[in-house]
């Protein structure tokens, strides 16, 4: 089995909390970072899902931290799709130290694909990310 996607970034000073190390809330923005890189990736950009009248959406997200971060340690963000059947994906990622590869946080979640006219998810979102997507193996498709 390959590596999942993954994107370095970098804990920064204003990012960090009266203890010093990251504040919760980071988190989902590193792993919000992480999927709009792997959409990227996959040769999907914000731009072609609105023009074709759709948007990810997150419905359920829960983070386990591990271990603190602290401003300057260097991380590395992984980012997996796993597919089933209907209307909902699960979407697994990891946050290590980059240096030694201390688990920080796992952060697992159920993530849709709406329609955006009829703000409703779609009945198929692997098949809707499968004709957009230029490199469809990045998304495990």
């Amino acid at each position: 089995m390959s590596e999942p996607f993954s994107v370095p970034v970098t804990v920064r000073g204003y990012e960090t909390d009266t203890q010093g190390h990251l504040n919760q809330s980071v988190y989902l923005n590193y792993a919000e970072h992480a999927r709009w890189a792997l959409l990227q990736a996959a040769g999907i950009r914000q731009a072609d899902l609105v023009a074709h009248g759709v948007g990810p959406v997150v419905l359920e997200t829960t983070i386990r931290f591990r271990r603190e971060l602290l401003a300057g340690d260097e991380t590395t963000v992984t980012c997996a799709f796993e597919w089933g059947e209907g209307k909902t994906f699960r979407i697994r990622q990891v946050i290590r130290r980059t240096d030694d590869g201390t688990l920080a946080a796992d952060i697992e979640g159920v993530g849709g694909l709406m329609d955006l006219n009829a703000r409703k998810l779609v009945a198929d979102p692997l098949r809707r990310f499968e004709e957009l997507a230029a490199e469809p193996g990045v998304l495990g498709l």
